[in-house]
């Protein structure tokens, strides 16, 4: 609308600077005046809203004009282009820059009071001797607990420069409030979420996303999982909406002999830049079995890319999103960032994976609604390739441009545990909010197993405890419908517990019983 109103607003210029008004009568006298000419074309966009911020008849916002204007005109050129005003950019950075400054707890609002999921591994909240569990009441001597607070309320009172201090009061079980005063610190975001053996010879890695840690987080993994006799690997990219392209690269190195082509880049004012594999790799004699999905986008599709084009391993699940685009940041004087498409890139075979975008930014966005609705996600045979855009490996194998990366082993979306009875419970959050106050009320009893791999291999969900689940589910309104408790029960039970294990040993509790039953993995142990 911004674009449409200067645009409306130069045409009455020009028509303006062509014929002569009058006032007659009661009429307003309009008087025409030229504000730019073709000398300083340029400058246009700028008289314009210096125009309306001058002239218009109620006061208006002029660096919202101006933020508004250069977002609609990024947005315009590709869905991947756009304007971060300087309010933005720290948060959005965060993920990517791979850290944050706070007082380093994982946290939920339960019962309106925040509770301490975790304190982060030798953060300044473990330092001063904060523990699972552990209400937060009050911040600074104001009370936060009851009063309908919110995670973007903690957040702002939590978060903060490094080296500065706050004061937080702590209610712990049986025990009087307890006061705490934090030094914030540098928290690291981590981008591999877990790493763990699945067998005595498979490993298993996820990565969330491409941060400027990514790699290196990567490599630690890699290693552990070398030493504790990993011969084939598992890497998770489902969910993975990308980051840095030079994460992405060193990865896929990880797999790659040296010479070979990983990703290339190209743009109209970008010549081609080629990055090839080094052969400095761990896992040049390791198996590797990518899974990726809908959501996979970006950087994880050029890994995926890298290891089908060169025939290194197996792609596994759902096609990928289809984002071919590659983003430069450039930082502005009043703090404010632009990240323009300036290139696409090529995997080793030649092929653009860039799903179109010429209709639009919302039909852009609405493909993935289509591909549900056409089938796509439950059948390979609703999948629909561009034969224009085929091309071959060096080993033969026929891939495909234009619209993501197509799995070498097809895995539907898993509906046989589904049932009305379990979409309510997790539409709900009713599986999560048990499976949190049962390890919440038997914290100490839980911590008594040896590890977290103990707790998968011994921790039984009793009929007992089952039981009271379904009652305490009834309680909040969801009850059996069609015999659902019945069809659903094992992935009720699995559900319940990878969530217990997750409040008490995070992540690396909590992947190894989620995956248990996961058609994707098990398709990636066949094809290993």
């Amino acid at each position: 609308m911004p674009l449409v109103l200067f645009g409306s607003l130069a045409v009455g210029f020009y028509l303006g600077s062509k014929l002569q008004w009058s006032s007659t009568g009661s009429d307003v006298g309009l008087q025409p005046s030229v504000l730019f000419s073709k000398s300083n074309e340029g400058q246009k966009l700028e008289q314009i809203i210096r125009y309306i911020d001058n002239e218009y008849v109620d006061s208006v916002q002029r660096k919202e004009l101006v933020d508004q204007s250069i977002q609609y005109i990024l947005q315009e050129l590709d869905p991947h282009s756009y304007y971060i005003t300087a309010e933005e950019l720290a948060a959005l950075n965060e993920p990517l820059e791979g850290n944050f400054e706070g007082i380093g707890v994982q946290f939920n609002i339960r019962k309106d009071t925040v509770v301490v999921v975790t304190p982060l591994s030798g953060g300044p909240s473990e330092k001063v001797g904060i523990r699972a569990g552990d209400r937060i009441v009050e911040v600074e001597g104001e009370l936060i607990a009851g009063i309908g607070i919110r995670n973007s309320d903690v957040l702002k009172l939590l978060k903060g420069e490094k080296g500065t201090k706050v004061q937080v009061t702590i209610k712990r079980d049986k025990e009087d409030s307890l006061n705490f005063t934090i030094v914030r610190d540098r928290i690291p975001i981590h981008s591999v979420d877990v790493a763990y053996m699945i067998n005595q010879e498979v490993g298993y890695i996820k990565i969330s996303r491409f941060a400027k840690n990514t790699y290196q987080e990567f490599e630690e993994a890699s290693r552990k999982l070398l030493k504790r006799g990993m011969k084939e690997l598992i890497l998770d990219l489902r969910g993975n909406g990308g980051g840095f392209l030079d994460a992405a690269v060193s990865i896929a190195d990880e797999f790659l002999p040296a010479g070979e082509l990983i990703v290339y880049t190209e743009g109209r004012a970008r010549p081609r830049e080629e990055f090839i594999a080094t052969g400095n790799n761990l896992l040049l004699n390791t198996g590797v079995s990518v899974l990726i999905d809908e959501a996979s986008a970006s950087a994880s599709e050029i890994v995926a890319g890298a290891i089908q084009d060169n025939d290194r391993g197996n792609i596994i699940g759902r096609r990928s999103f289809g984002k071919g685009l590659v983003q430069e940041q450039t930082m502005w004087p009043d703090g404010s960032a632009t990240r323009l498409t300036i290139a696409r890139y090529y995997t080793p075979t030649g092929r653009c994976i860039q799903k179109p975008y010429s209709d639009g930014t919302e039909s852009y966005h609405e493909e993935m609604y289509e591909r549900y609705e056409h089938g796509e996600f439950f059948s390979q045979d609703s999948l629909v390739v561009n034969d224009t855009l085929k091309y071959t490996t060096k080993g033969g194998k026929v891939v495909y441009g234009g619209g993501g990366i197509s799995p070498d082993v097809f895995v539907p979306y898993d509906t046989t545990s589904r049932s009305s009875y379990l979409n309510a419970l997790v539409y709900n959050g009713i599986i999560y909010d048990w499976a949190w106050n049962y390890a919440d009320h038997h914290r100490e009893e839980l911590t008594a197993y040896e590890s977290s791999e103990d707790f998968v291999n011994s921790f039984k969900l009793t009929p007992a405890l089952y039981s009271d689940f379904e009652n305490f589910a009834s309680e909040r309104g969801v009850t059996d419908y069609l015999s659902g408790a019945r069809k659903s029960e094992a992935e009720i039970k699995r559900r319940i517990k990878a969530y217990v294990a997750r409040a008490i040993w995070n992540n690396e509790g909590f992947y190894p019983i989620w995956n248990q039953k996961d058609p994707v993995i098990n398709a990636s142990l066949e094809s290993l």
